[in-house]
């Protein structure tokens, strides 16, 4: 198997193709990156900027390059020693424009006698036979149906008409009544739906990859990419609403000749990835908390505790538990309401639950589950202490619980596979789409696959989660942005000196409030730092932005039920900060004192992140400051063109000032060179000790094996608290051998040498042997 040293990870879509990808494999070589990582390819929607609504399996989106533009890129890489991943999507499938997707039109068209009925997961019994499309405005919205071109029309949207269903003289309605598919309202489909889709997505309809066929039909053209050499490893979005993901990942595996695949999975505190998972490991969300975490300052937390507290007018900040068993509940009986009432129809009438009874007891559990699902029987026990939280937290359901665990344990009982399926999905609905737009004491915090109560990790804490991903997961990817991010990287390092200057920030913002007032004060501080988070920044983002986040939180506006009062105050306050001239200095003075000390966290964090243990991705642009906030806006285009010439300036022998846009290209390019030019110093994992007063602020380790020569990593941490302390002083690190730093070409050791001079520089340090030594 053929394993990335790293991966540099490109949007591929209209505007920005297979050729252009091609185009700039030569500086992605020159940058240091081993392999090129593809979003998704196979065709989608027409229009798709991320690919996920994939419409057609059986080839590359013509839009995105088509075969020829694979081809193009995969030669390119092959030209310059280079790999390729893709990322592939094998839950789902992109249904907004049925006649783009054959296979979904073959199925509203034939019904139950299509030959893709068995690709779709349809409950055909709920509707008599009919699967229900929430594509109205209303239910009386049929009256708006044409006939045209043999077609039913509803506005643009066409749907195919069944032989035999049609005569001259028919009404639209009459043709309606006697086809496969029954259209209705949208607001019908949290209840009524009749289709598993992706999440609360009725656009994109889940698949069954778990049955032989449709695995074959819908990976036929994954399989050439890998007998034609074309790509080398996979990344599989969003495995756990599979069935099966485990026979999945075996039938994977077995496609690609063993290839190197990564899984997009969310690992809760102490979660592991199941034994059986032929995978390599996950996309790096786990990494990325990590390495967050070890940036924030623990000190800070208290006080930015007691700002929350007095944000929501409350004695105590808010119950982060207590608050996602609440967001959790509110998706099971809201916009995921027609998965839970499947779960429920699912038991069998002789266990004497009521459907009602069975969906509030089945929706209590789910909401109790402390992780994204079960892979039974791995997980049988968190299973069964989520019905003893749902039982003790709602005692009267005591008696339906304990009716559901014996079907909900059986690994080939129907409800406990489809259980399996939904928790995942309202685990993300409630947890990441909801509560943690709620949960707003430090934005950092809340990212995609990180637990938002632990608020940072002591340098000895990190030391052994390393250790243990070492031992564990040393082919795993680690990443510090993706396309899902809601904050990217360099935002969340500059939100993090918060946890530093809580008390300055609270002035901040109770200045900002007093200028801007939006009425919900836990949003007005999620919203400021992600502001100070991104400056600058242009309106049409931050709006962006703004609106989203509100209606995500649905707290004091809804997506589906828009507070115009409330979101023209939070257009007002985001308005304030271009013509303002007040709100604007407030903002650019807050920026202005902690831009050093984010500039420090943002390459400290990428040279822990390139250097840890596991494969490094770096996310598109991100070599440069990426201060992009939630989608879309993190998936904006970048200039290939800037970071080309600054990189031929680097090696051309310029050394940029500390703190500047450049200076983390440098770490980047340097780090991502010696990982993969010098793999051996890169095979173990070993925390470096440090002395002195300001030793707490230093994060080293050593990547060499047992006492072989390896790469050590001294990335600086709290800077802000570290210059009020008066700087390094005494604090030293002992070197074994002379080394050389890759950043600046300085050299150090053997013997004890202060950190001061080592970071006279730069915040970071990448040091390696000397020739002939041993570091």
């Amino acid at each position: 198997m053929r394993v990335p040293a790293s991966t540099y990870r490109l949007q591929i879509r209209r505007s920005f193709t297979l050729f252009d990808a091609a185009g700039q494999v030569p500086y992605l070589k020159s940058l240091g990156v081993d392999w090129v990582y593809l979003s998704p390819i196979l065709t989608a929607e027409q229009g798709s900027d991320h690919g996920y609504d994939v419409t057609d399996p059986s080839a590359v989106d013509p839009e995105r390059g088509g075969p020829e533009g694979l081809l193009a890129l995969s030669k390119a890489a092959r030209e310059h020693g280079m790999g390729v991943l893709v990322d592939i999507v094998p839950n789902h499938v992109g249904v907004a424009t049925p006649a783009q997707n054959p296979w979904w039109w073959s199925l509203l068209r034939e019904g139950q006698g299509s030959p893709y009925a068995e690709a779709f997961d349809v409950e055909w019994d709920l509707a008599g036979g009919k699967i229900r499309l929430p594509m109205l405005g209303s239910d009386q919205d049929l009256d708006k149906l044409e006939i045209k071109d043999g077609e039913l029309r509803y506005y643009d949207h066409r749907f195919p008409i069944a032989e035999g269903t049609y005569a001259d003289g028919d009404t639209p309605q009459e043709v309606h009544s006697r086809q496969h598919y029954e259209l209705i309202g949208w607001r019908r489909a949290d209840a009524e739906l009749n289709y598993r889709r992706f999440f609360a997505v009725t656009t994109l309809a889940g698949i069954r990859v778990e049955t032989p066929r449709v695995f074959e039909e819908a990976h036929a053209e994954v399989g050439r990419w890998f007998r034609e050499g074309l790509v080398d490893g996979l990344r599989v979005d969003h495995p756990d609403g599979l069935a099966d993901p485990g026979g999945y990942l075996r039938w994977l595996k077995d496609l690609s000749g063993g290839a190197y695949i990564l899984v997009e999975k969310i690992l809760e505190p102490g979660e592991t990835l199941p034994q059986d998972f032929a995978t390599e490991g996950t996309t790096g969300y786990d990494a990325l908390a990590d390495v967050d975490r070890v940036f924030v300052d623990p000190a800070g937390e208290q006080a930015l505790n007691e700002l929350d507290a007095k944000l929501r007018e409350s004695a105590a900040p808010a119950d982060y538990a207590e608050m996602i068993r609440g967001t959790k509940r509110m998706i099971a009986d809201g916009i995921l309401r027609s998965e839970v009432l499947r779960l429920a129809r699912l038991v069998p009438e002789s266990h004497g639950l009521p459907v009602d009874q069975a969906a509030d007891a089945l929706a209590e559990i789910i909401a109790a589950f402390p992780v994204y699902r079960s892979y039974l029987p791995t997980g049988a026990e968190i299973l069964k202490e989520a019905c003893e939280s749902a039982a003790a937290y709602r005692p009267e359901l005591q008696v339906a619980v304990g009716t559901l665990l014996p079907l909900l344990l059986d690994p080939a009982n129907p409800i406990a596979v489809r259980f399996q399926q939904t928790s995942g999905m309202v685990m993300a609905k409630g947890v990441e789409d909801t509560a943690f737009y709620r949960y707003t004491r430090l934005g950092t915090l809340t990212e995609v696959g990180a637990e938002p109560t632990e608020f940072s990790v002591s340098t000895e804490e990190f030391h052994q989660r390393m250790l243990r991903r070492q031992e564990h997961l040393p082919l795993s990817m680690t990443t510090l942005s993706t396309h899902d991010t809601k904050r990217s990287e360099d935002a969340r390092a500059r939100i993090s000196v918060i946890a530093e200057l809580p008390r300055e920030w609270a002035a901040t913002l109770n200045t900002l409030r007093e200028l801007a007032p939006i009425p919900d004060g836990p949003y007005e501080n999620l919203l400021w730092q992600a502001i100070v988070g991104a400056w600058p920044a242009s309106r049409e983002r931050l709006q962006g932005y703004a609106e989203k986040a509100a209606r995500e939180a649905g707290n004091s506006t809804k997506w589906t039920d828009p507070n115009e009062e409330f979101e023209s105050s939070v257009k007002a306050a985001v308005d304030a900060v271009f013509d303002e001239p007040r709100v604007t200095q407030v903002v650019e003075d807050f920026v202005a004192r902690i831009d050093s000390f984010a500039a420090s966290n943002s390459v400290s964090a990428k040279l822990v992140q390139l250097t840890m243990p596991g494969v490094p991705d770096v996310y598109q642009g991100s070599e440069f400051w990426e201060r992009s906030l939630t989608d879309p806006d993190n998936r904006r285009p970048v200039d290939f063109a800037a970071r080309q010439q600054e990189l031929a300036k680097l090696d051309g022998g310029q050394l940029p000032e500390a703190g500047t846009e450049t200076s983390k290209l440098l770490v980047t390019s340097r780090a991502l060179r010696l990982r993969r030019d010098r793999p051996e110093l890169f095979q173990g994992y070993t925390p470096v000790a440090v002395t002195g007063a300001a030793a707490g602020h230093l994060l080293a380790f050593h990547r060499g094996a047992s006492d072989a020569p390896g790469a050590l990593t001294l990335a600086t941490r709290l800077p802000a608290g570290l210059a009020a302390g008066g700087g390094w002083r005494d604090t030293a690190v002992e070197l074994s051998a002379a080394t050389r730093d890759e950043l600046t070409g300085a050299a150090y050791g053997p013997g004890s040498v202060s950190v001061a001079e080592v970071l006279g520089t730069y915040p970071v340090a990448l040091l390696v042997p000397a020739d002939g030594e041993k570091a």
